[in-house]
């Protein structure tokens, strides 16, 4: 979204001193030993609020409690645990805790309802990844992933999966709320140095700090709005790798049986064809990531450089609050509108052309995933799925709307991945697959400066030429 929502980055291209934490957590440390060592620790909380078990006393007292939305409960207890640490005199907690991320992700899952496991569903996955492992392993070099136990799980649920991938969800957005949470602290420090405000403030500026208090309000809300994302994606995702990205070092493949019926409902294709045809995307993507040890940090550093470089434009910032307030697009009495406001990517800053790299970079990066991921596809299923044009069709048109990825990050960082891009990319590996063997096309996947930038995708044959040595070097 161009011009954002009061943010700019920084248009600076010098690198963030990577000293500056190492210092402020050498501080931390010293002051944490002195405490120690005098005796005296900060204060904690009183207790860990949860709103959920305070209406549950008080209905066993008898006394009727309001039926707020979950939306409403999860703000009310991140705002609550802001307030205690910071009457406790400690941290706001304007990080993104895993804990607290699964609870919010299981109750947003809870509106969608689940349904258990069993052996019938087990047995049924099985059967389809071991097809897909077979296929598979005639059209690519890469090894199968994870345990090769007969007994593995196969089939996992709603809940498994928010299990499994929490901790790759919340290490890929972490840079960016620490980007926003500098950047906020930052423009709140200067502004509270005024001597006017700071007498406006009176005592509350010394109870409340403006700068933890607006930080850790922009935390709880990337926090809820990604908690709740990974609730909604727990109940459209078929596999523990259909976002296309590396979000475990667990890379065993499995399937989400309640999700795989979901996704073909309606299609008129034979079910046994539609657990094979995303068997056959699991064990593609699996074995790519476990391959490619590389690639979540390479990702993660990329939405790092994005995140690094925003800044805060108050001006921006009061004009744009002006004209979404005078929209309706925010309601300062209604907790959900902000909620609503992040989610539609209204806060996503305008980029740096330093940020605007980071952000190719990385939609080129999820393309030639989602690329390789269908080439490895239609070679190993070849005539042997009748609907297989059709079930391509239904995943392109699923990846343009309900892909976990792309929502996050069009929501996050203003990413969409381009199904312009995709095809390009698909076309990229189709024509590499045809002058090098499969064993050489997977040798690109080594290190990131073996793929190919943006400006190669177009021409496989020019890039394969760049990236090879000549025989005789008696030239040179």
């Amino acid at each position: 979204m161009a011009d954002g929502f009061g943010f700019r980055p920084n248009s600076s291209d010098e690198p963030e001193d990577s000293n500056t934490s190492g210092a402020a957590s050498e501080n931390s440390s010293d002051d944490a030993s002195k405490n120690k060592a005098e005796g005296s620790q900060p204060d904690q909380p009183p207790f860990p609020f949860d709103i959920n078990q305070v209406f549950e006393t008080l209905k066993n007292m008898g006394i009727q409690t309001p039926d707020l939305p979950e939306q409403v409960k999860d703000q009310l207890n991140s705002l609550t645990a802001m307030a205690q640490g910071m009457l406790a005199g400690g941290e706001a907690p304007f990080n993104l805790p895993v804990t607290a991320i699964r609870d919010i992700s299981r109750r947003t899952l809870a509106s969608h309802g689940e349904l258990p496991v069993g052996n019938f569903d087990n047995d049924s996955m099985a059967g389809a990844l071991e097809v897909a492992e077979i296929w598979v392993d005639e059209v690519t070099s890469l090894p199968r992933a994870g345990s090769d136990s007969s007994v593995r799980k196969a089939a996992r649920s709603r809940s498994e999966w928010i299990n499994y991938s929490i901790d790759g969800w919340q290490s890929f957005t972490t840079p960016l709320v620490e980007g926003i949470v500098k950047s906020m602290s930052t423009v709140m420090d200067s502004i509270t140095n005024n001597p006017e405000i700071v007498t406006e403030l009176g005592g509350a500026g010394k109870l409340f700090d403006p700068s933890k208090m607006m930080a850790a309000f922009m935390g709880t809300m990337i926090r809820t709005q990604l908690g709740r994302s990974i609730g909604n994606f727990a109940a459209t995702v078929t596999s523990a790798h259909d976002a296309a990205v590396p979000l475990s070092d667990e890379h065993t493949p499995f399937l989400i049986p309640e999700n795989v019926r979901a996704w073909g409902d309606g299609l008129g294709i034979d079910q046994r064809e539609v657990e094979i045809f995303l068997a056959l995307r699991e064990s593609a993507a699996s074995r790519l990531f476990a391959a490619t040890p590389w690639l979540s940090q390479y990702m993660r550093s990329l939405v790092g450089n994005y995140g690094s470089g925003i800044t805060i434009d108050i001006d921006s910032m009061q004009r744009r609050t002006e004209d979404a307030l005078s929209k309706g697009e925010i309601d300062l009495n209604d907790p959900a509108s902000m909620q609503n406001a992040i989610a539609e990517g209204i806060f996503t800053p305008e980029a740096s052309e330093k940020q605007k790299d980071a952000l190719a970079r990385l939609e080129m990066i999820l393309a030639l995933i989602e690329g390789w991921i269908d080439l490895v596809v239609v070679a190993a299923a070849g005539n042997r799925l009748a609907s297989l044009s059709k079930l391509q069709e239904t995943q392109q048109r699923r990846r343009a709307t309900q892909s976990p990825t792309q929502q996050l990050f069009a929501s996050l960082i203003g990413l969409e991945v381009s199904p312009r891009t995709i095809r390009e990319c698909i076309a990229f590996w189709r024509q590499i697959s045809a002058k090098v063997s499969a064993e050489d096309r997977e040798r690109l996947w080594e290190e990131a400066y073996a793929l190919p930038i943006p400006a190669e995708i177009s021409d496989p044959e020019g890039f394969l030429k760049g990236r090879s040595a000549p025989d005789d070097l008696s030239s040179l």
